[in-house]
């Protein structure tokens, strides 16, 4: 199953959009353009506080890979996937990385005053799941 960190932080992060959990940090960004059916999407290095369904393939527009949903461990909702394996070599660098869907995040929280700041901006690569 996937990994499950109860983390709280003061300042900017990427959060559950249902329920405010944690996700990433600024730091852990790689892109902002990806795409999903759903609409557009952030890749990251890492996220905490999901667990992780079971892997299988899929047909993206980028090419055939294994990927898993990953689910916010707080109200269960999908958030986006995680590549577990690339077929083609020039997507090798999204294997173990996580894909965020825009639309299932915050990407601010301001704590202090408990606002939900959505300040997303990004192009499409046409990545779809």
């Amino acid at each position: 199953m996937g990994r499950i960190f109860v983390v709280e932080l003061e300042g900017r992060s990427y959060r559950c959009k249902y329920c405010g959990t944690h996700f990433a940090l600024p730091v852990d960004l790689v892109s902002r353009s990806f795409h999903c059916r759903r609409g557009k999407a952030y890749l990251f290095n890492n996220v905490v506080n999901i667990t992780t369904g079971a892997s299988e393939e899929r047909m993206m527009l980028s090419g055939m890979h294994t990927v898993a949903d990953i689910f916010c461990c707080c109200c269960g909702q999908i958030i986006g996937w995680k590549y577990e394996a690339a077929h083609e070599k020039s997507q090798k660098y999204k294997v173990g990385k996580f894909v965020l869907e825009r639309g299932r995040i915050v990407d601010e929280m301001d704590l202090s005053t408990g606002v939900f700041i959505d300040a997303h901006s990004g192009m499409s690569d046409g990545e779809d799941a």
